[in-house]
């Protein structure tokens, strides 16, 4: 191979028979395994129902509390800069599926800023966990 410069890789592995079993590189396991395929992106349609949220409840909420997250205070602007500027979730302490009504809302009483990440655990389960709950895992591991 090194008497021949002009040799390019096309025409070197065109030169070469590797078998099946042979392993090239064996950092890269995983991509000589069969790989195994799903389908999705299937289109059905659904009916649910969905409860208004206050925007100005929202803001009050941010407002009083502040942009980091209720539970860990994680703060997405100081990790991610200008893109995570005023980005926070709203939390209702008591889900509005269960108030199942129109209802005045404490933006103070009755809602937190949390991360996705805290408001994807509280409601891991229904009843959703409490605030305090979550506090209590997180302060655990």
């Amino acid at each position: 191979m090194l008497t021949t410069p002009k040799l390019n890789f096309e025409q070197l592995f065109d030169s070469f028979s590797v078998s099946d079993d042979t392993l090239i590189f064996p950092d890269e396991v995983g991509e000589l395994e069969e790989t195994q395929t799903f389908k999705e992106g299937s289109i059905r349609q659904i009916q649910v129902n969905a409860y208004e949220r206050n925007n100005p409840a929202r803001k009050k909420c941010i407002e009083y509390y502040g942009l980091n997250c209720y539970v860990c205070q994680f703060n997405f602007e100081k990790i991610f800069g200008e893109i995570g500027k005023g980005f926070i979730h709203v939390h209702h302490i008591i889900p509005l599926s269960e108030i199942n009504q129109e209802y005045e809302v404490n933006p103070i009483q009755d809602l937190r800023p949390l991360c996705p990440n805290c408001h994807a655990m509280i409601h891991r389960k229904y009843p959703p966990f409490t605030i305090e709950e979550i506090k209590d895992l997180l302060s655990k591991n």
